[in-house]
């Protein structure tokens, strides 16, 4: 069974079952799915092969770069400019028009971070992103000591100043915004939770509770995470892709063939889930449509 249902909400947002179409095989991990609706092509990395590869219904798996500091999490700005988060260098990053890498944040009050992770864009241009330690292990990253003593959430303002927001995480991974970007999601992956944020005028957070907990068999926990165009919360998690209504009831899971790592909403209609699994790359489509990941 493809789908795992728990509540009846979830055929309206779903489906009762999903076929998977797999668009990239033989990787080593993939993560990092980004669509561009103008370009219609698909971002996504794999991280061990320090390789970001592009696919396209015409051109199919194609490099886009490599190396790529084993990029993980990627964007796009309010300019349509390429965001990354890169394990091996433990930076944020963005690519300007012409093909050169300005660095946005790499330290924190003079201590290198740990290795950003995954990231989303407010509309007022303001990067937030998660900083664990996944990308100074063997294999997801470079073995090498951390420099901070707590693995936290930060944010980048429109000028470039860096500040954290919040520090009291085992492991911060995936995020995401409201539809009315007053609340950020941000789950754990050790605690398997997410939790919520409020979010202030001037972009810091208060709050912090744990909304949801991912619970199921299967390989898998709290990683990727975004919100569709219902205020349906989907998060990878035991057994494939949670998703979870906004009364924070889970509706149900996407039993995903692999170990499931991140995804993304695209084609032209946003009915089309790319999830990054494992070795793969794999399409779905479902009833509802997503959130654009590009800001218009």
């Amino acid at each position: 069974m493809s789908v795992d249902i728990r509540d009846p909400r979830m055929a309206a947002v779903v489906g009762g079952a999903v076929r998977f179409d797999k668009i990239a095989g033989d990787c080593l991990f993939t993560e990092g799915p980004l669509w561009h609706p103008g370009g219609r092509y698909l971002l996504f990395s794999d991280m061990p092969g320090d390789h970001l590869r592009r696919w396209s219904e015409a051109e199919g798996v194609t490099t886009f770069r490599k190396p790529c500091n084993q990029s993980n999490g990627l964007a796009w700005d309010r300019e349509g400019r390429l965001l990354a988060c890169e394990h091996a260098t433990s930076r944020v990053t963005r690519t300007e028009a012409d093909g050169t890498i300005t660095v946005l944040a790499s330290h924190h009050e003079g201590r290198e971070l740990n290795s950003p992770n995954d990231l989303v864009v407010k509309r007022d241009g303001a990067i937030y992103f998660s900083d664990p330690t996944y990308g100074r292990a063997e294999y997801y990253g470079r073995p090498r000591p951390t420099e901070l003593d707590f693995r936290g959430v930060f944010r980048i303002a429109p000028d470039g100043g860096l500040r954290l927001l919040a520090d009291d995480f085992a492991q911060p991974n995936g995020l995401c915004f409201s539809a009315d970007e007053r609340r950020l999601f941000v789950n754990d992956t050790d605690r398997q939770h997410i939790r919520v944020f409020d979010v202030a005028a001037d972009g810091s957070l208060s709050g912090g509770r744990v909304w949801a907990e991912t619970r199921g068999e299967g390989p898998g926990a709290p990683d990727g995470m975004k919100m569709d165009s219902a205020g349906n919360l989907y998060c990878c998690g035991p057994g494939g892709i949670h998703v979870f209504a906004p009364d924070a009831a889970c509706l149900g899971v996407i039993r995903v063939p692999e170990y499931a790592a991140n995804f993304c909403w695209g084609d032209d209609d946003r009915k089309s889930l790319f999830v990054t699994a494992s070795t793969s790359v794999y399409r779905i489509r479902l009833a509802a449509p997503g959130t654009s990941q590009f800001l218009d």
